[in-house]
């Protein structure tokens, strides 16, 4: 296992800045998940990671060494990408082994670490099988084995799930986290699916436009987040946010309440116009208006709402989050 370091790394195409002089620590044994919209520049990051892009500028240090002229092969890293790349007229046990054999590893030495990483994985019963006759789920259990028999010091997931249906992604998850938990190898997590991120990460880095604009544990990335944009790409729904003089203020859907079920001490109550009930079965989600403001209250199924009418809504002051008009950042509540 290992540590990451980044400094000032930076990574242009032409005039894209890709990666724009990010700065980032993960910790030996860490599950650093780099969560952000499409051309955000995590898969970039990741790359630059594996030695398969070469930085603009900036450094890459992994084991406190610099490793940025180091080739892929020789940084200690293992890299499952998007598509599993396995090799269609091989068994499962072939395609596992094929790092090793490369290395001309001796036959015992090849079963031996074989099996250790398709116990681990709970895919021991599917080494005699091609890539045909397995599911998604197993194709993405196969890759990660690939990766883990080279016994990596940090392994990169570039959007390992995305392939799989969701009802099998939520499965996945589960077993890549506990997963984790057994080997405790350093890893980096590449994905735009904030569930993803939120269920697997030890903390995110959420990017945009090739810079991370908040690093945090899922909890404070959630409760406290640093600016609207990170406000408004975590959460289902989003948080929302209604102008106030000169500050935004924000509040999760699911802080939000009618008045009349909520105490009234240390609360503060808008007029809510209710323009439409989505009900989701668990719950339901109301769609309307403070103002000029679009706003969602995320409740329970069973209380009572009609379309088109308004009510008075309240959040408790401690759910508040203010943020600058035009610069979108986070400023603290005595300010405002």
């Amino acid at each position: 296992m290992a540590s990451v370091e980044l400094r000032s790394l930076t990574k242009h195409f032409d005039q894209v800045k890709a990666v724009d002089n990010v700065d980032l620590k993960i910790s030996d044994g860490e599950f650093l998940v780099l969560l952000g919209p499409s051309g955000s520049g995590k898969t970039t990051l990741m790359r630059l990671c594996a030695g398969l892009e070469q930085p603009t500028a900036g450094r890459l240090f992994i084991n406190g060494q610099v490793v940025n002229d180091f080739p892929p092969r020789e940084r200690g890293i293992a890299m499952v990408f998007q598509s599993y790349a396995l090799y269609p007229h091989k068994t499962v046990f072939k395609n596992i082994s094929f790092p090793l054999t490369v290395e001309k590893l001796g036959k015992k030495e090849i079963k031996q670490k074989v099996e250790w990483a398709a116990g681990l994985l709970g895919i021991g019963h599917l080494l005699d099988r091609r890539p045909a006759q397995i599911s998604g789920g197993e194709k993405q259990r196969v890759a990660i084995a690939r990766a883990l028999v080279r016994t990596p010091k940090v392994l990169l997931l570039d959007e390992p799930l995305s392939n799989l249906d969701a009802q099998v992604r939520q499965a996945a998850r589960v077993e890549l986290k506990k997963f984790h938990r057994e080997i405790g190898v350093t890893t980096i997590y590449v994905t735009h699916d904030q569930a993803e991120a939120m269920g697997l990460g030890d903390r995110i880095a959420v990017m945009k436009s090739g810079r991370i604009r908040q690093i945090g544990t899922p909890d404070v990335i959630y409760h406290d987040p640093a600016d609207t944009f990170v406000a408004g790409f975590i959460g289902i729904p989003p948080m929302n946010f209604v102008e106030q003089q000169d500050v935004m203020v924000g509040f999760r859907p699911e802080a939000f309440h009618p008045s009349n079920l909520a105490h009234a001490e240390n609360r503060i109550t808008f007029r809510f116009k209710i323009m439409r009930v989505e009900n989701l079965g668990s719950n339901k989600l109301a769609y309307g208006t403070i103002g000029d403001a679009k706003v969602i209250a995320n409740l329970p199924v069973r209380i009572p709402l009609e379309e088109g009418k308004e009510y008075d809504f309240s959040v408790r002051k401690s759910d508040l989050r203010y943020y600058d008009k035009d610069k979108g950042v986070r400023i603290d509540r005595a300010r405002s």
